[in-house]
């Protein structure tokens, strides 16, 4: 097997046609997490990098065993949200990207995603 260890971050976020398409809330996404990861841990912060303070939830998940994903649920307007996940291999963001669809988000077709990696080689396109 090859052991892929590039690292980089990755953003999960709704189709730009339809922002609301998950539906989304801090609180849902609380939820979900806590159903499907129990010992998550998560915290509600409010980040400052906008004009407007915008809710956060800052939350790290074991995906598999010995495999933990760091990330920050932001959610700027109501029903609108954007996962952002830190320092990653591909494989790990492919597997909260399997639980985000099968678990989350109302339609499979309705995630589209973005990585450092790719947008430092010139592609900036979902």
């Amino acid at each position: 097997m090859i052991q892929h260890t590039l690292r980089s971050d990755f953003v999960f976020a709704p189709p730009p046609d339809d922002p609301t398409a998950w539906q989304a809330s801090t609180a849902s996404f609380r939820d979900a997490l806590t159903l499907d990861f129990p010992d998550a841990f998560m915290e509600i912060n409010a980040s400052a990098l906008r004009d407007v303070p915008v809710v956060v939830l800052d939350f790290e998940i074991q995906v598999e065993p010995d495999v933990f994903v760091a990330g920050t649920a932001a959610m700027p307007a109501p029903d609108y949200a954007h996962v952002s996940l830190v320092d990653v291999t591909a494989h790990t963001a492919a597997l909260f990207a399997r639980w985000l669809r099968d678990s989350y988000v109302a339609s499979p077709s309705s995630v589209r995603f973005l990585s450092s990696f790719v947008m430092e080689n010139g592609d900036e396109t979902p």
